[in-house]
């Protein structure tokens, strides 16, 4: 596992420097562009790089859910982004990049689209009248004909629910889920599995977007209101964990024996916050691989018939369960 002195090392900084931006320290003065590179690097670190790059043959659009810029709030979608340049690479394709405001601008002699995040049905209807081939990453709905790298929430819901079970905690909360006007898939399985064991309290759902900011904000405010007695909470992504340990830390919460924390997705980060977070690892890296090679089953095989892969998930236990 790379340490905090190899990112030091490789970013060109102090060790402390590097150990405050991954724990998101609000106080550090450091500029934008050193943040990024730290959370590239320590990203990158994670998974292995291959051959060089040959001679590229074909031209896909790759539509990210958010900027580059914006991966710094969830590190989540760097990995993804990360496995599909690697993949494509190795693929010798062509990566030509658009934001989400800018499907509009993908000409039609495009080889095909890989589309990473949340997108309405009228957004794949237009990218589907570009290309035939057209692959989603994280999509909470399975649009027909697109092949589709899915997340199965139902699972990681499962899993972390079931190991807080299984160490004497039944009062379980979350974190997350504020979208303006559906609930978010993650909330669904949780509020679903909990019912199904009679275990569902209402007052331990705390809606908030999906920020360290957020996560910080939610549970303080939450732990002003609440006494912290044997519960347990599932955030819906990694940041808002983190952010959620800000706030137990300042109200000298004992973790984990008065509060468990889990988060979802597994970052880079999750390792080197204090205490280290447990989490159920989405292999992110290895989704953004997959879409690539069912673009190339698209271009070099011309399968017609649409593909949903799902990924295997595991839950990482680390300090604060």
């Amino acid at each position: 596992m790379a340490t905090i002195k190899d990112i030091a090392e490789k970013a060109n900084v102090s060790i402390a420097t590097v150990s405050r931006v991954l724990n998101y320290d609000p106080s550090l003065s450091v500029s934008e562009a050193t943040k990024k590179r730290i959370f590239e690097i320590a990203e990158s670190l994670s998974y292995q790089k291959n051959a060089a790059r040959k001679k590229i043959t074909r031209r896909i659009a790759f539509v990210h859910w958010v900027t580059e810029e914006e991966e710094l709030t969830d590190l989540y979608y760097m990995g993804i982004r990360h496995g599909v340049e690697q993949q494509a690479k190795e693929e010798h394709l062509h990566l030509v990049k658009y934001t989400v405001k800018e499907i509009n601008k993908i000409p039609k002699q495009i080889d095909g689209v890989i589309a990473v995040g949340r997108f309405s049905a009228e957004q794949v209807d237009r990218l589907q009248k570009i290309t035939k081939h057209v692959i989603l990453i994280d999509s909470d709905v399975q649009h027909p004909g697109c092949d589709a790298v899915l997340v199965d929430f139902q699972t990681v819901m499962k899993q972390a629910i079931d190991y807080l079970l299984s160490h004497e905690t039944k009062t379980i909360g979350f974190i997350g889920g504020n979208l303006q006007d559906e609930i978010d898939i993650r909330e669904q399985f949780f509020r679903d599995y909990l019912q199904a064991h009679h275990l569902l309290k209402e007052e331990l759902i705390i809606k908030t977007p999906f920020s360290v900011d957020d996560g910080y904000q939610a549970m303080q405010q939450f732990l002003t209101k609440t006494p912290p007695a044997k519960l347990g909470f599932i955030a819906a992504n990694d940041p808002l964990a983190i952010g959620a340990l800000k706030a137990m830390h300042q109200a000298d919460i004992d973790i984990p024996h008065q509060i468990k924390l889990i988060g979802i997705n597994d970052i880079s980060v999750s390792k080197y916050v204090y205490p280290a977070l447990t989490s159920v690892r989405i292999e992110k890296e290895w989704m953004g691989k997959t879409a690539v090679q069912l673009m190339m089953e698209r271009i070099k095989d011309n399968r017609e018939v649409a593909k949903k892969v799902y990924l295997d998930t595991e839950l990482i236990i680390r300090e604060t369960t």
